[in-house]
């Protein structure tokens, strides 16, 4: 196979493996129309289908072959640990037992120093990781009681333990669902029988239309939307391709760069910062697409009846490049993985009837680093990003109250238009999201733990200023100078109109201490 796609790989100044990982996107299209007319009855012939193209991808096209023995024993030895213990240390058992699998191949990748852009087993096995350590969970929850679990909980619990065979093609479908088994997106357990079975396009709430594909109940729309994520898809690869060249992370470390004033070389980083994002835009929305033409990502309908596919993205470009905050950034970048880490690491690692903190945050964002690999970058990417969440929590919690109505409330039936001030706020929010996310994004790249210092210190090491000034202004005074503040505000309201929706006298009112979930849903009304 190399020697079929060497002369392409050549022409475009890629890697074979890069060229390869394409191909194996843009084949997936119209076998993914092909899976989805498999018969609906015959759950194995789905199941046959998809590891067959998935075994013809790594075995034939890519030549990882041995990958597929040792996912088959991260699945084997998670089953019988699933089955066979008891109690709240089930999950645990099986989240450690593969992140430390993962992780003796992280080290054989780190000692042979094979490029990133070399596809080996642990593409596939960090999709393996989620799956399975989210399977264990979803056991755990199905073994309590429901009245314990929270919405999400509820909905993706396994109450019968599934049989050796069917946990076996789960794991293989899982793990090698053909259009994103090297880069996602993760499916669970309820997801992938939903899927299977076809009972996904009967769930899904909203207004129906009687229009099926083939008399099945397989709604139409979901080709228009595919083939319109592949075009968005190419674009951003054909911007990579070009740019990339130019406009990459590691001009930081080049003697010109740093010859140029700071004001030069921060906006430049941001042109850069963007360009680097295109490759991940690039292989997400083409992945997305493709698997859209499984029936995977149906999210019911809109209201005039058009079928809505949303669920198998694993990007949101717009929140991402405008997000209004750090959270919102993190929360639309590689959003099945950030579902991994918040349903089996971070609300996990909370006590119980304790709000999630500092402590939560960090455990999470070190979770993803050992996920990722053995980088330096790696770590104190993520360590300077769980600051960065924390100080984007206590603005969302202390200054944004200030300017909107101080008795504001998410119930709220009439919201007066954001003043000037709330505007500029917002833009500033939006400009410091993305500044910081490419300044997270410099060791995230460089790897390197020199390479990531010089690279930050390139640019003046400014996110540092942002978030340590942050730091210093909340913690020493700060804080609670703004809650008096609010607290000001809130004492001297007049009593407000009826039927206003607002807060009335003699009720608790919500803004009398910052509420985020509040403060989320007003913003999203503003």
């Amino acid at each position: 196979m190399d020697a079929l796609f060497r002369p392409l790989a050549d022409a475009l100044g890629a890697s074979v493996d890069q060229v390869k990982l394409i191909s194996c996107l843009l084949i997936s299209y119209p076998l993914g129309s092909v899976f989805i007319r498999l018969p609906s009855g015959n759950h194995a012939v789905k199941h046959l289908f998809n590891i067959a193209v998935t075994l013809f991808y790594m075995v034939g096209m890519l030549g990882i072959w041995s990958a597929v023995a040792q996912l088959l024993v991260s699945i084997l030895v998670t089953f019988f640990i699933a089955k066979n213990v008891q109690g709240s240390k089930m999950p645990w058992i099986v989240f450690w037992f593969t992140m430390a699998h993962l992780m003796v191949n992280h080290i054989i990748r780190a000692v042979f120093n094979l490029s990133y852009e070399t596809t080996e087993v642990t593409g596939p096995q960090m999709v393996l990781v989620m799956k399975l350590t989210t399977f264990a969970w979803n056991v755990y929850d199905g073994r309590r009681a429901a009245e314990d679990l929270d919405k999400w909980q509820l909905d993706k619990r396994v109450v019968k333990y599934p049989s050796l065979l069917a946990f076996l093609v789960f794991g293989h479908f899982h793990s090698f669902f053909f259009p994103g088994f090297l880069v996602g997106p993760y499916l669970d357990f309820a997801s992938y029988i939903s899927l299977v079975d076809e009972s996904l396009f009967s769930t899904k709430k909203g207004k129906e239309k009687e229009a099926f594909t083939g008399g099945r109940r397989i709604p139409k729309g979901r080709k228009r939307v595919a083939y319109k994520k592949l075009l968005i898809g190419l674009a951003f690869l054909g911007l990579y391709v070009t740019q990339i060249g130019t406009f990459n992370l590691g001009v930081s470390l080049q003697k010109w760069f740093v010859q140029k004033n700071l004001l030069y070389r921060i906006v430049f980083i941001q042109l850069c910062g963007f360009i680097e994002r295109t490759k991940y835009y690039a292989i997400w929305t083409m992945t997305e697409g493709a698997s859209i033409l499984t029936g995977l990502g149906f999210s019911g309908y809109g209201p005039n009846g058009e079928s809505l596919w949303n669920d198998a993205a694993n990007v949101d470009i717009p929140n991402i490049e405008f997000a209004p905050n750090f959270k919102v950034l993190l929360d639309s970048w590689n959003m099945k993985t950030n579902v991994w880490l918040r349903e089996c690491v971070y609300k996990r690692v909370t006590p119980k009837g304790k709000k999630a903190g500092f402590r939560s945050s960090m455990l999470t964002f070190g979770t993803s680093a050992l996920w990722h690999g053995f980088a330096g970058g790696y770590y104190i990417a993520f360590f300077y990003g769980g600051f960065v969440q924390t100080v984007g929590r206590l603005c969302r919690s202390n200054i944004r109250p200030l300017l909107l109505p101080a008795n504001i409330s998410k119930n709220a039936k009439e919201l007066p238009p954001p003043t000037l001030a709330k505007r500029v706020y917002d833009i500033i929010s939006v400009v410091c999201a993305v500044m910081l996310i490419n300044y997270a994004a410099m060791p995230f790249m460089l790897l390197g733990l020199r390479e990531s210092l010089n690279g930050w210190s390139a640019v003046g090491w400014y996110g540092h200023v942002i978030i340590g000034g942050a730091m210093a202004f909340f913690y020493l005074g700060g804080t609670q100078y703004l809650q008096g503040v609010q607290a000001k505000r809130v004492k001297k309201l007049d009593a407000p109109k009826k039927d206003s929706g607002l807060s009335t006298p003699g009720m608790p009112n919500p803004m009398a201490a910052p509420v985020d979930v509040a403060l989320d849903e007003v913003d999203k009304k503003l």
